[in-house]
């Protein structure tokens, strides 16, 4: 599905001219242009304080606000996990990780000067928190380098869109801008350039962008030919009648995107929409992740299941070293008892364990990166990774190149090769690991409760079930009814 940014085309306040279902149109002007009325009628341009306020933007995009302030950008500063992370990466680095979290999580509060580290989180004015509607409107765009914040803000009152032929509303300019434009590959630079981060040592330590970039997603290759952009997957079109609610304006009639940017990462907290959120995650992970596509049995206890995933970059993307992808299979037997399994993860059981843990998984196949520190021992924050250690274990996307191979295997073995009368297979997600939660609870910077709140996904699209009568050669499983509505 193409998509593009729609232009927020009427930013109004309150204070400036009334907008909503219950708002009048200013009263008309006198004769005399030079009277109070005729000033009174005439809106007067928001001051750069209202327009970086997304409050502003509420009383004239309500749905787009709604839509926001459910979603994980308005959640980038309020996130526990974010938190604790930087709270220990400040602490462990003596302040010299700086700006590096914050200039993504509250990027307006680090360019107003409120803050240098992101450890007065808490005390930040709530319009200055996380990636707001001025942030990305306000953006010209990203570069040289698209990665680590590099956005380039006009810092005035012009809201910038997709939308060639926009109304000015009165109350702030509007302009067109390609790095808002989802047909344009300029608009997933500027998702790339909070979506694709390097550290002080050089790791790459998310390059959910460079993935995309390098995938036969990629729209500058593809074009027409089933190229898209992250606008296309993230902002799916919503029908509507205007972009705004301004009285007295006769503003056509368009389409507009959802501004909810589900993925994969869900609120831990109490927070606007939080179970709708969640099940607009659970959806996308299954309508627009893996699936199983070969399932085959060797007639004695084996089995191999191929995967490919649907997504524009990886899976997991984002920091992927944290992140935990996993299958789970169980085999049963002719009365239904488990003979055998692997991937089965209690909701806030580790996911890993080592050999000599009792609880170690010998067959266990997940799907996620690990860091190395200088040292060479796996490095679980962010801060001490220097380089990724080379088992790239992830699903990756179709790629350009023709020879770079997209398909993962996942090869099991039931003990004393017992042919199962019945097998089960899904995968599974968290969007962190309860590993790295649990490292975090151990230094004293997480509550020992956010555990607990952790989700833990099941991407419904890879749910199959094989049993003898399917054969022994490969089996195209089609997964059941989803448990969940995706349709609302």
């Amino acid at each position: 599905m193409r998509s593009q940014f729609v232009l927020v085309a009427g930013l109004l306040s309150t204070s400036a001219l009334g907008c909503g279902d219950d708002a009048k149109p200013p009263p008309k002007p006198e004769q005399d242009a030079g009277s109070d009325a005729a000033m009174i009628a005439t809106p007067q341009r928001l001051s750069l304080e209202q327009l970086q306020d997304p409050e502003t933007c509420k009383t004239c995009h309500p749905s787009q606000y709604a839509e926001w302030a459910s979603s994980m950008h308005a959640y980038a500063a309020e996130d526990p996990v974010f938190i604790a992370m930087n709270k220990r990466g400040q602490r462990e680095t003596n302040g010299a990780l700086g700006d590096f979290c914050i200039q993504c999580h509250a990027p307006m509060a680090v360019r107003n000067g409120l803050t240098t580290d992101g450890l007065n989180v808490d005390t930040l004015p709530k319009a200055q928190k996380g990636v707001t509607c001025y942030f990305c409107h306000n953006a010209t765009g990203s570069g040289p380098d698209h990665f680590n914040a590099n956005v380039t803000l006009a810092n005035d009152n012009v809201m910038r869109g997709s939308i060639r032929d926009a109304v000015d509303p009165g109350v702030h300019g509007v302009a067109y801008s390609e790095a808002h434009d989802g047909r344009r590959m300029a608009a997933s630079e500027l998702c790339g350039s909070c979506h694709d981060v390097k550290n002080d040592k050089g790791a790459h330590i998310e390059r959910t962008f460079a993935e995309y970039e390098s995938s036969i997603h990629n729209i500058s290759v593809r074009g027409n030919q089933g190229g898209d952009t992250c606008q296309g997957c993230h902002m799916p079109w919503v029908e509507t009648t205007t972009i705004a609610k301004v009285p007295g304006m006769n503003l056509p009639q368009r389409d507009r995107h959802e501004h909810l940017w589900p993925a994969v990462d869900v609120a831990l907290h109490d927070f606007p929409d939080r179970e709708k959120f969640k099940l607009d995650t659970e959806c996308t992970l299954s309508e627009d992740g893996a699936y199983i596509f070969e399932l085959t049995n060797d007639g004695a206890g084996g089995f191999q299941i191929a995967i490919e995933t649907r997504a524009g970059h990886a899976q997991p993307s984002g920091v992927a070293q944290d992140r935990r992808l996993w299958m789970e299979v169980i085999a049963y037997d002719e009365t239904d008892k488990v003979l055998w399994q692997s991937g089965v993860i209690g909701d806030q059981d580790e996911e890993e364990y080592p050999v000599t843990d009792p609880r170690h998984d010998s067959q266990l196949c997940m799907f996620r990166n690990v860091w190395e520190d200088e040292s060479g021992k796996e490095a679980h924050m962010f801060w001490e990774a220097s380089k990724l250690r080379d088992n790239e274990s992830r699903l990756l996307p179709l790629a350009i190149t023709p020879l770079a191979n997209h398909v993962a295997t996942c090869n099991y073995r039931t003990p004393g090769r017992i042919q199962p009368a019945r097998l089960t297979a899904r995968m599974r997600m968290r969007p962190v690991s309860m590993t790295v939660l649990k490292d975090l609870v151990a230094s004293g910077d997480l509550d020992a409760a956010v555990l607990k709140e952790m989700p833990t996904f099941t991407l419904h699209s890879t749910v199959t079930e094989w049993k003898p009568s399917d054969g022994r050669s490969l089996y195209m499983p089609v997964a059941p009814a989803w448990p969940i509505n995706c349709d609302e």
